[in-house]
């Protein structure tokens, strides 16, 4: 259990920070950068959840209240060095199974995709399209990460974010047909803008 009685502790005044095992890096370290952006994506997703309140989207809520707390795990993964005993939480093959019954529950009904999706629609869908461009960074940086001596990133995180990335983009076409008037998504059309007509 987490007990915080003091927000501000003074010991990250000069630019440094605790990992999950207690040594010290700089604020700017890989590890850091990475975990802060699974928290940057945690917030967004925060944001769509107060447009996903209503009846026609309560299921999609309810997912991403189950993604906000695996986030947290993921983060607390993340803030561990991968050898280190004090890995408590971690990302398991389950939780990657159920997104994927997720994407494929939200996604029964869309109409296929015969172009690319343009961000934006409902704010539901606007920012769920922000948190997955925030999570494919996310991604890339647990990949660097990864291939950084000492710093191993766990195969199931790396399988976690790509998936919740792909879901992330299901939601948001989900968001546009079925919430606030179903407007669906709009789609790119490649060169309309280019010619001189």
């Amino acid at each position: 259990m987490v007990i915080l009685n003091k927000i501000y502790t003074k010991t990250g005044d000069k630019g440094s920070t605790s990992l999950g095992d207690g040594s010290r890096v700089s604020k700017d370290s890989l590890r850091v950068e990475t975990y802060g952006t699974i928290d940057e994506a945690n917030s967004i997703i925060g944001i769509v959840r107060t447009h996903t309140k209503t009846s026609e989207l309560i299921t999609l809520d309810n997912f991403l209240g189950s993604i906000q707390n695996e986030l947290f795990d993921l983060g607390a993964e993340l803030s561990t060095p991968q050898k280190s005993d004090h890995n408590s939480l971690s990302i398991v093959e389950k939780q990657v199974d159920r997104i994927e019954q997720e994407i494929d529950q939200l996604n029964i009904n869309l109409e296929p995709l015969r172009s690319f999706v343009l961000p934006g629609g409902t704010p539901a869908s606007s920012y769920l399209h922000l948190a997955r461009t925030v999570i494919r960074r996310a991604e890339r940086l647990m990949v660097q990460l990864s291939l950084t001596e000492n710093n191993s990133v766990s195969a199931i995180a790396l399988k976690y974010v790509n998936r919740l990335s792909d879901l992330c983009f299901v939601a948001a076409r989900y968001a546009n047909q079925t919430g606030q008037g179903g407007q669906g998504d709009t789609l790119w059309r490649p060169g309309e803008t280019n010619n001189d007509e």
